[in-house]
């Protein structure tokens, strides 16, 4: 790609021409200066980025120019030069001779990056009757609060109802709320799977696919789990013939799991997602070849683990202002609740995934140093698994576990967007829908700078703008 050049006409602007026109055409006096513009007069919004990093892994990061038109992206092309766009920051230039821009310019001296993704959240599960909010309005509401945080799609895995459907529709610019060329409107992008999958044999598995799959979901989710010994798992002939099922609605399966054999399982029979870490026992050779080789991606979530012992005390994230200014204020009562902190200490099982925490950060370093495909998801969204907030301690905690600032990066952007089969998302390409983020200090040399948000936007819309 050419980059833009800073000097265009010695002297002047680089935007800038002379121009004799007649003064009641646009108010200017004969062989006054006039806009010439550089830009693409399909756009109606120009970025002119100090620092941009595309999310595709293959563009070094650096200033740029990204040109939008109905909430997609036209092109994005490096800045050369010593222009500075900075006199035109939120003008609208009118359109005249020498001139055909007339959309909305802005300047933005700080790091722009894809919107996050997160590949497994849950929206609305939190909602409780009776309580004076509708369960749609509620969870508009914390499509809201991803969005404040930096995460601008999320694909919620399991229970989702009628209203999230519709959510979901209107969320891409479509659905019966909207019209299809709407431009979408400044919350996170939704993906649902409907009900999770169950049943006891493959005939009642797939008779629920059925009904699972005539909602319209992206996704089937099953769990293949005993929580520790306590329940019953299912069976491998059933899940086998859920994603069978699926396959011939033409959905991929999203499995919850914890054991590695069942791992293993589900990769055989076709799984399209190993949606939670494995995390007890150490990953071999074998599950490292079977993710290798069927390219299925691996979801850590080790948030979960987080939220199932953090809260036999008062946590120390309660004291942290990036939480608690845009926080869910009845969990944090619930949670503060000295009874249940004690039932918390007393379980065996939060013990237990604490263990089970370290075993899924050491399995996450061995499997991305393997160049397994690790998307980014949290689990987000149950009581005490805060919507945003988990998905920035989810990226400190893949820190600690050995990845690079700029491979979580892209496990939260072009892989995570891959991993959902999206070509619309994840990077900032032309085509691709004009989702990101800008921070006010650079992400790629440490993930805990994603925290310092100035601006998020949707589809070239600002978020709370």
């Amino acid at each position: 790609m050419r980059g833009w050049e800073g000097a265009r006409h010695p002297g002047r602007p680089p935007w800038a021409v002379l121009a004799c026109v007649p003064a009641i055409a646009i108010g200017l006096t004969a062989c006054q200066e006039v806009p010439e513009s550089p830009f693409d007069p399909a756009a109606d919004l120009v970025v002119i980025a100090e620092h941009l990093w595309d999310g595709t892994g293959e563009t070094p990061a650096g200033p740029a120019v990204m040109q939008i038109a109905g909430g997609r992206i036209l092109s994005v092309e490096p800045l050369a030069g010593d222009g500075d766009f900075g006199d035109m920051a939120g003008s609208r230039m009118v359109g005249a001779a020498g001139t055909a821009f007339v959309g909305r310019i802005v300047v933005l001296r700080r790091h722009i990056i894809p919107g996050l993704i997160n590949t497994h959240g849950h929206v609305g599960g939190t909602w409780i009757p009776g309580t004076g909010m509708e369960y749609g309005e509620y969870a508009f509401g914390e499509l809201e609060r991803y969005a404040r945080f930096g995460v601008t799609t999320v694909a919620s895995l399991g229970g989702e109802r009628g209203a999230l459907f519709e959510l979901r529709d209107v969320s891409w610019g479509g659905g019966v709320a909207a019209p299809a060329d709407a431009a979408p409107p400044p919350r996170a992008r939704l993906l649902v799977s409907g009900p999770v999958v169950t049943g006891s044999t493959p005939e009642e598995a797939t008779a629920a696919v059925d009904a699972a799959a005539a909602m319209g979901p992206d996704w089937i989710k099953i769990r293949v789990d005993d929580n520790l010994g306590a329940t019953r798992k299912m069976s491998p002939e059933t899940y086998a013939a859920v994603i069978a099922r699926a396959g011939e609605h033409g959905l991929r399966v999203a499995s919850h799991l914890f054991y590695q054999e069942d791992a293993k399982g589900l990769l055989r029979a076709g799984t399209g997602m190993v949606a939670h870490s494995i995390r007890a026992e150490a990953v071999d050779d074998e599950t490292i070849g079977l993710l290798r080789e069927t390219g299925v991606c691996y979801v850590p979530t080790l948030t979960r683990e987080v939220s199932t012992y953090a809260y036999g005390e008062r946590p120390d994230f309660f004291d942290d202002p990036f939480l608690m200014a845009d926080v869910d204020s009845a969990q944090v009562e619930t949670l503060s609740d000295p009874q249940r902190q004690g039932r918390v200490r007393a379980s065996g099982a939060a013990e237990a995934y604490g263990r089970a925490l370290e075993v899924a950060q050491a399995n996450l370093g061995r499997l991305a140093e393997a160049g397994v495909p690790i998307a980014f998801g949290t689990d987000s969204g149950p009581l005490g698994r805060f919507q945003g907030y988990f998905e920035h301690m989810e990226m400190e905690l893949m820190a600690d576990a050995g990845l690079t600032a700029e491979q979580i990066l892209r496990s939260a952007t072009g892989v995570a967007a891959a991993c959902l089969g999206r070509d619309d998302i994840g990077t900032l390409e032309p085509g691709r829908r004009a989702d990101f983020v800008v921070l006010r200090a650079n992400p790629l040399e440490d993930v805990a700078n994603l925290r310092e948000i100035a601006d998020v936007w949707v589809g070239g819309v600002e978020v709370g703008g």
